[in-house]
Protein backbone atom coordinates (compact mmCIF):
# COMPACT_ATOMS: atom_id res chain seq x y z
CA UNK A 1 0.00 0.00 0.00
CA UNK A 2 2.05 2.20 0.82
CA UNK A 3 4.66 1.15 -2.19
CA UNK A 4 1.81 2.09 -4.21
CA UNK A 5 1.64 5.31 -2.87
CA UNK A 6 4.94 6.42 -2.93
CA UNK A 7 4.82 5.53 -6.82
CA UNK A 8 1.77 7.12 -6.82
CA UNK A 9 3.50 10.35 -5.58
CA UNK A 10 6.69 9.94 -8.36
CA UNK A 11 4.32 9.93 -10.95
CA UNK A 12 2.16 12.91 -10.46
CA UNK A 13 6.11 15.05 -9.66
CA UNK A 14 7.10 13.53 -12.69
CA UNK A 15 4.15 15.04 -14.77
CA UNK A 16 4.58 17.95 -12.85
CA UNK A 17 8.01 18.66 -14.03
CA UNK A 18 8.28 17.11 -17.26
CA UNK A 19 10.80 14.75 -15.81
CA UNK A 20 10.89 11.20 -16.28
CA UNK A 21 10.31 8.57 -12.99
CA UNK A 22 13.29 7.09 -11.24
CA UNK A 23 14.16 3.99 -12.32
CA UNK A 24 12.97 4.41 -15.45
CA UNK A 25 14.99 5.41 -18.65
CA UNK A 26 12.03 6.97 -21.47
CA UNK A 27 11.02 10.79 -21.91
CA UNK A 28 7.19 9.69 -20.68
CA UNK A 29 6.17 8.81 -17.39
CA UNK A 30 5.19 5.18 -17.39
CA UNK A 31 1.98 4.11 -15.12
CA UNK A 32 1.38 1.33 -12.53
CA UNK A 33 -0.11 -1.65 -14.05
CA UNK A 34 -3.26 -1.35 -15.90
CA UNK A 35 -2.87 2.24 -16.55
CA UNK A 36 -0.33 1.80 -19.82
CA UNK A 37 -1.77 3.26 -22.12
CA UNK A 38 -2.68 6.48 -20.51
CA UNK A 39 0.38 7.42 -19.05
CA UNK A 40 2.36 8.69 -22.66
CA UNK A 41 -0.46 10.75 -23.76
CA UNK A 42 -0.27 12.84 -20.51
CA UNK A 43 3.12 13.46 -20.26
CA UNK A 44 3.56 14.91 -24.12
CA UNK A 45 0.64 17.03 -23.38
CA UNK A 46 2.19 18.47 -20.74
CA UNK A 47 5.57 18.51 -22.54
CA UNK A 48 4.30 21.11 -25.22
CA UNK A 49 2.21 22.65 -23.16
CA UNK A 50 5.42 23.89 -21.06
CA UNK A 51 7.17 24.63 -24.08
CA UNK A 52 4.43 26.63 -25.31
CA UNK A 53 4.15 28.76 -22.28
CA UNK A 54 8.19 29.10 -22.28
CA UNK A 55 7.38 30.35 -26.03
CA UNK A 56 4.58 32.88 -25.22
CA UNK A 57 7.24 33.95 -22.58
CA UNK A 58 9.80 34.73 -24.82
CA UNK A 59 7.86 36.22 -27.43
CA UNK A 60 6.20 38.40 -24.63
CA UNK A 61 9.51 39.61 -23.57
CA UNK A 62 10.48 40.25 -27.28
CA UNK A 63 7.68 42.31 -27.55
CA UNK A 64 8.09 44.18 -24.62
CA UNK A 65 11.85 44.75 -25.69
CA UNK A 66 10.36 45.99 -29.20
CA UNK A 67 7.95 48.03 -27.54
CA UNK A 68 10.83 49.43 -25.27
CA UNK A 69 13.06 50.18 -27.86
CA UNK A 70 10.16 51.95 -30.05
CA UNK A 71 9.68 54.22 -26.79
CA UNK A 72 13.12 54.86 -26.73
CA UNK A 73 13.24 55.72 -30.28
CA UNK A 74 10.32 57.95 -30.24
CA UNK A 75 11.85 59.57 -27.03
CA UNK A 76 15.07 59.97 -28.79
CA UNK A 77 13.39 61.49 -31.69
CA UNK A 78 11.16 63.97 -29.78
CA UNK A 79 14.35 64.50 -28.16
CA UNK A 80 16.18 65.76 -32.04
CA UNK A 81 13.17 67.25 -32.66
CA UNK A 82 13.47 69.17 -29.44
CA UNK A 83 16.84 70.43 -29.84
CA UNK A 84 16.58 71.48 -33.50
CA UNK A 85 13.31 73.87 -32.77
CA UNK A 86 15.28 74.92 -29.86
CA UNK A 87 18.36 75.59 -31.81
CA UNK A 88 15.77 77.19 -34.10
CA UNK A 89 14.34 79.60 -31.91
CA UNK A 90 17.84 80.41 -30.34
CA UNK A 91 19.20 81.06 -34.19
CA UNK A 92 16.27 83.34 -34.52
CA UNK A 93 16.23 85.32 -30.80
CA UNK A 94 20.42 85.53 -31.87
CA UNK A 95 19.77 87.51 -35.27
CA UNK A 96 16.92 89.35 -33.75
CA UNK A 97 19.63 90.39 -31.00
CA UNK A 98 21.94 91.02 -33.75
CA UNK A 99 19.42 93.43 -36.10
CA UNK A 100 18.24 95.68 -32.92
CA UNK A 101 22.29 96.32 -32.05
CA UNK A 102 22.14 97.17 -35.50
CA UNK A 103 19.12 99.87 -35.13
CA UNK A 104 20.71 100.91 -32.12
CA UNK A 105 23.92 101.58 -33.55
CA UNK A 106 22.11 103.46 -36.49
CA UNK A 107 20.31 105.75 -33.95
CA UNK A 108 23.32 106.47 -31.56
CA UNK A 109 25.04 107.73 -34.89
CA UNK A 110 22.27 109.79 -36.67
CA UNK A 111 21.78 111.44 -32.78
CA UNK A 112 25.95 112.20 -33.30
CA UNK A 113 25.30 113.45 -36.69
CA UNK A 114 22.35 115.71 -35.37
CA UNK A 115 23.82 116.93 -32.40
CA UNK A 116 26.62 118.42 -34.42
CA UNK A 117 25.13 120.64 -36.60
CA UNK A 118 22.05 123.03 -36.75
CA UNK A 119 21.27 123.49 -40.29
CA UNK A 120 18.31 121.54 -41.83
CA UNK A 121 19.96 120.37 -44.54
CA UNK A 122 23.43 118.75 -43.36
CA UNK A 123 20.93 116.81 -40.56
CA UNK A 124 18.93 115.87 -43.62
CA UNK A 125 21.69 114.16 -45.69
CA UNK A 126 23.31 112.70 -42.66
CA UNK A 127 20.03 110.82 -42.07
CA UNK A 128 19.39 109.78 -45.74
CA UNK A 129 22.94 108.13 -45.62
CA UNK A 130 22.71 106.19 -42.17
CA UNK A 131 19.78 104.71 -43.59
CA UNK A 132 21.09 103.88 -47.02
CA UNK A 133 24.06 102.18 -45.46
CA UNK A 134 22.47 100.39 -42.90
CA UNK A 135 19.56 98.89 -44.78
CA UNK A 136 21.46 98.31 -48.17
CA UNK A 137 18.94 100.56 -49.93
CA UNK A 138 18.29 101.26 -53.68
CA UNK A 139 16.71 104.75 -52.51
CA UNK A 140 16.35 106.22 -49.65
CA UNK A 141 15.13 110.18 -49.68
CA UNK A 142 13.65 112.64 -47.41
CA UNK A 143 11.02 115.02 -48.77
CA UNK A 144 9.97 118.46 -46.68
CA UNK A 145 6.07 119.45 -47.74
CA UNK A 146 5.55 122.62 -49.87
CA UNK A 147 2.37 125.13 -49.15
CA UNK A 148 -0.83 124.10 -50.68
CA UNK A 149 -0.20 120.46 -49.55
CA UNK A 150 -0.24 119.43 -53.67
CA UNK A 151 3.88 119.15 -53.86
CA UNK A 152 6.70 118.17 -51.84
CA UNK A 153 10.44 119.05 -51.84
CA UNK A 154 13.31 116.91 -51.62
CA UNK A 155 16.21 117.82 -49.80
CA UNK A 156 18.00 114.91 -49.22
CA UNK A 157 18.90 112.24 -51.69
CA UNK A 158 21.58 108.42 -50.37
CA UNK A 159 21.71 107.38 -54.24
CA UNK A 160 23.00 110.98 -55.09
CA UNK A 161 23.60 113.51 -52.17
CA UNK A 162 23.96 116.54 -55.10
CA UNK A 163 19.97 116.77 -55.38
CA UNK A 164 18.64 119.22 -53.60
CA UNK A 165 15.52 121.31 -53.05
CA UNK A 166 13.95 119.33 -56.18
CA UNK A 167 10.24 120.02 -56.28
CA UNK A 168 8.00 116.82 -56.39
CA UNK A 169 4.43 116.73 -58.13
CA UNK A 170 2.70 114.08 -55.36
CA UNK A 171 0.48 113.11 -57.99
CA UNK A 172 3.65 111.14 -59.46
CA UNK A 173 4.11 109.08 -56.18
CA UNK A 174 0.65 107.93 -54.79
CA UNK A 175 2.50 106.37 -52.31
CA UNK A 176 4.17 109.32 -50.79
CA UNK A 177 0.94 111.44 -51.33
CA UNK A 178 -0.65 108.73 -48.92
CA UNK A 179 1.56 109.23 -46.21
CA UNK A 180 1.15 113.09 -46.56
CA UNK A 181 -2.50 113.60 -46.42
CA UNK A 182 -2.96 110.48 -44.43
CA UNK A 183 0.22 110.82 -41.92
CA UNK A 184 0.35 107.29 -41.56
CA UNK A 185 3.10 105.09 -42.75
CA UNK A 186 2.43 103.52 -46.20
CA UNK A 187 4.84 100.07 -46.92
CA UNK A 188 4.65 97.66 -49.93
CA UNK A 189 6.24 94.48 -49.95
CA UNK A 190 6.18 94.07 -53.32
CA UNK A 191 6.01 97.19 -55.52
CA UNK A 192 5.93 95.34 -58.69
CA UNK A 193 2.17 93.72 -58.30
CA UNK A 194 0.86 96.56 -56.34
CA UNK A 195 -2.10 98.36 -58.06
CA UNK A 196 -1.71 101.59 -57.44
CA UNK A 197 2.03 101.67 -58.72
CA UNK A 198 1.09 100.00 -62.49
CA UNK A 199 1.81 103.15 -63.74
CA UNK A 200 5.06 102.88 -63.47
CA UNK A 201 5.86 98.55 -63.76
CA UNK A 202 8.15 98.24 -66.32
CA UNK A 203 10.52 100.86 -64.75
CA UNK A 204 10.14 98.89 -61.02
CA UNK A 205 11.12 95.85 -62.72
CA UNK A 206 14.05 97.03 -64.50
CA UNK A 207 15.89 98.22 -61.24
CA UNK A 208 14.88 95.55 -59.71
CA UNK A 209 12.64 97.29 -57.15
CA UNK A 210 11.35 95.47 -54.33
CA UNK A 211 9.57 97.02 -51.32
CA UNK A 212 8.78 100.70 -50.94
CA UNK A 213 8.35 102.36 -47.45
CA UNK A 214 6.86 105.85 -46.88
CA UNK A 215 7.25 106.97 -43.15
CA UNK A 216 5.83 110.61 -42.51
CA UNK A 217 7.78 113.07 -40.12
CA UNK A 218 5.33 114.42 -38.37
CA UNK A 219 5.04 117.79 -35.99
CA UNK A 220 2.29 117.61 -33.74
CA UNK A 221 0.20 115.49 -35.43
CA UNK A 222 0.74 117.12 -38.51
CA UNK A 223 2.92 116.06 -41.63
CA UNK A 224 5.69 118.39 -42.57
CA UNK A 225 7.37 115.61 -44.68
CA UNK A 226 7.99 112.06 -45.00
CA UNK A 227 10.91 109.25 -45.55
CA UNK A 228 10.97 107.58 -48.65
CA UNK A 229 12.80 104.21 -48.67
CA UNK A 230 13.18 101.39 -51.76
CA UNK A 231 14.83 98.13 -51.36
CA UNK A 232 15.89 95.87 -54.06
CA UNK A 233 14.30 92.80 -55.23
CA UNK A 234 17.51 90.38 -53.87
CA UNK A 235 18.46 92.33 -51.26
CA UNK A 236 17.21 92.33 -47.87
CA UNK A 237 13.64 91.83 -46.33
CA UNK A 238 12.29 94.89 -45.01
CA UNK A 239 10.89 93.60 -41.25
CA UNK A 240 7.67 94.92 -39.04
CA UNK A 241 10.83 95.93 -36.82
CA UNK A 242 12.92 97.90 -39.83
CA UNK A 243 9.30 99.75 -40.54
CA UNK A 244 9.10 100.79 -36.58
CA UNK A 245 12.93 101.40 -36.14
CA UNK A 246 12.46 103.95 -39.27
CA UNK A 247 9.13 105.67 -37.12
CA UNK A 248 11.75 106.32 -34.74
CA UNK A 249 13.73 107.65 -36.91
CA UNK A 250 11.02 109.95 -38.64
CA UNK A 251 10.63 111.69 -34.85
CA UNK A 252 13.96 112.18 -34.16
CA UNK A 253 14.06 114.15 -37.17
CA UNK A 254 11.10 116.05 -36.51
CA UNK A 255 12.24 117.06 -33.24
CA UNK A 256 15.86 117.70 -35.38
CA UNK A 257 14.41 119.99 -37.72
CA UNK A 258 12.50 121.67 -34.96
CA UNK A 259 15.44 122.70 -33.17
CA UNK A 260 17.09 123.50 -36.41
CA UNK A 261 14.17 125.84 -37.36
CA UNK A 262 14.44 127.42 -33.72
CA UNK A 263 18.12 128.24 -34.10
CA UNK A 264 17.86 129.29 -37.58
CA UNK A 265 14.82 131.56 -36.60
CA UNK A 266 16.68 132.66 -33.72
CA UNK A 267 19.73 134.15 -36.05
CA UNK A 268 17.14 135.28 -38.35
CA UNK A 269 16.28 137.61 -35.75
CA UNK A 270 19.77 138.52 -34.31
CA UNK A 271 20.51 139.30 -37.85
CA UNK A 272 17.65 141.25 -38.59
CA UNK A 273 18.19 142.94 -34.77
CA UNK A 274 22.40 143.80 -35.56
CA UNK A 275 20.86 145.42 -39.17
CA UNK A 276 18.39 147.55 -37.05
CA UNK A 277 21.08 148.51 -34.91
CA UNK A 278 23.45 149.46 -37.30
CA UNK A 279 21.17 151.47 -39.22
CA UNK A 280 20.39 153.36 -36.23
CA UNK A 281 23.65 154.25 -35.57
CA UNK A 282 24.16 155.03 -39.35
CA UNK A 283 21.37 157.50 -38.84
CA UNK A 284 22.61 158.95 -35.58
CA UNK A 285 25.97 159.66 -36.97
CA UNK A 286 24.07 161.21 -40.15
CA UNK A 287 22.09 163.88 -38.01
CA UNK A 288 24.88 164.40 -36.09
CA UNK A 289 27.10 165.19 -39.00
CA UNK A 290 24.50 167.34 -40.52
CA UNK A 291 23.83 169.61 -36.99
CA UNK A 292 27.54 170.10 -36.90
CA UNK A 293 28.16 171.31 -40.46
CA UNK A 294 24.61 173.28 -39.90
CA UNK A 295 26.49 175.28 -36.75
CA UNK A 296 29.39 175.30 -38.18
CA UNK A 297 28.07 177.21 -41.37
CA UNK A 298 26.29 179.38 -39.32
CA UNK A 299 29.28 180.25 -36.94
CA UNK A 300 30.89 181.40 -39.81
CA UNK A 301 28.75 184.11 -40.25
CA UNK A 302 29.84 187.32 -38.99
CA UNK A 303 27.99 187.94 -35.03
CA UNK A 304 26.20 185.02 -35.23
CA UNK A 305 28.08 183.63 -31.88
CA UNK A 306 27.61 187.13 -30.25
CA UNK A 307 26.70 185.06 -26.58
CA UNK A 308 27.84 188.53 -24.98
CA UNK A 309 24.47 190.20 -25.52
CA UNK A 310 22.67 187.19 -23.72
CA UNK A 311 22.49 188.12 -20.09
CA UNK A 312 24.07 186.21 -17.51
CA UNK A 313 21.28 184.78 -16.15
CA UNK A 314 20.43 183.04 -19.68
CA UNK A 315 23.70 181.71 -19.81
CA UNK A 316 23.63 179.98 -17.50
CA UNK A 317 20.34 178.20 -17.85
CA UNK A 318 21.47 177.38 -21.22
CA UNK A 319 24.73 175.60 -19.61
CA UNK A 320 22.17 174.06 -17.31
CA UNK A 321 20.33 172.54 -20.14
CA UNK A 322 23.19 171.44 -22.07
CA UNK A 323 24.28 169.08 -18.75
CA UNK A 324 20.98 168.02 -18.20
CA UNK A 325 20.42 166.52 -22.09
CA UNK A 326 23.82 165.37 -21.89
CA UNK A 327 23.46 163.51 -18.74
CA UNK A 328 20.10 162.07 -20.30
CA UNK A 329 22.20 160.70 -23.03
CA UNK A 330 24.43 159.13 -20.95
CA UNK A 331 22.06 157.14 -18.82
CA UNK A 332 19.96 156.13 -22.26
CA UNK A 333 23.07 154.58 -23.58
CA UNK A 334 23.72 152.92 -20.52
CA UNK A 335 20.14 150.93 -20.62
CA UNK A 336 21.10 150.29 -24.33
Amino acid sequence: MRASSARRRAATLAVSTGRPMPGNSGTGVQAPSGGAGLARPCAASVGTTTQATRMSIRMGSEAIARARARQLDAASAGDANYAMTFLSALEARVAELERERKHLLAVIEILKEVSTSLHFIDILQAIARKLGEAFGLDRCSIFLAERGGRSVRLVASYEDPTIRNYVVDLERYPELKRAMQGGETVFIPDAATDPSLKHVKSELLSRRVKSITVVPITWRGVAIGAIFLRTFRDGPTFSDDDVRFVQVVAAITAQALRNAHRYEHLAQRQQETRETMRRMELERVALLSFLRRLLAAFGEREGAWAEGLLPRASADELDRLVGVAMAVIQEEAKGR
